[in-house]
């Protein structure tokens, strides 16, 4: 789950509000899960507030840790050192240190599909489900 994914699924009228919601019910149909990261929360955190979406950022937080659906990556020293490596490897590449360590952790996961409309998503290799 990628910043885009939740800001999709709390501001309706994101043009992806639609899909992501739907997807995020098929997924509970199915006892799908889905894995974000403390770097994604930040962001989204960030992105609501500048936005003026502010209000939204505590039920954020509540839901994602309340959620037995959801699980959060935390970045450690460890981790920190390989998505540096990540990001320096590509640095011809128009992505964030945050989209770096998403990429790093999708690899060593073995996860493919992302919800996010973000590019970059699809330019790793990744499948972006909204777009």
């Amino acid at each position: 789950m990628d910043t885009s994914g939740f800001y999709a699924l709390l501001v309706q009228r994101d043009r992806w509000h639609a899909r992501a919601k739907g997807l995020l019910a098929s997924a509970a149909q199915s006892g799908g899960r889905f894995v974000t990261t403390d770097y994604i929360l930040d962001e989204t955190a960030t992105l609501l507030k500048a936005r003026g979406l502010g209000h939204l950022v505590d039920a954020v937080f509540e839901t994602v840790f309340a959620s037995a659906a959801c699980r959060v990556e935390w970045m450690d020293p460890g981790r920190f050192e390989q998505a540096r490596r990540f990001f320096r490897k590509h640095q011809d590449q128009d992505w964030s240190f945050t989209d770096c360590f998403s990429f790093w952790l999708m690899r060593l996961l073995g996860l493919r599909e992302a919800l996010t409309s973000d590019k970059h998503f699809r330019e790793a290799g990744f499948v972006p489900l909204l777009q």
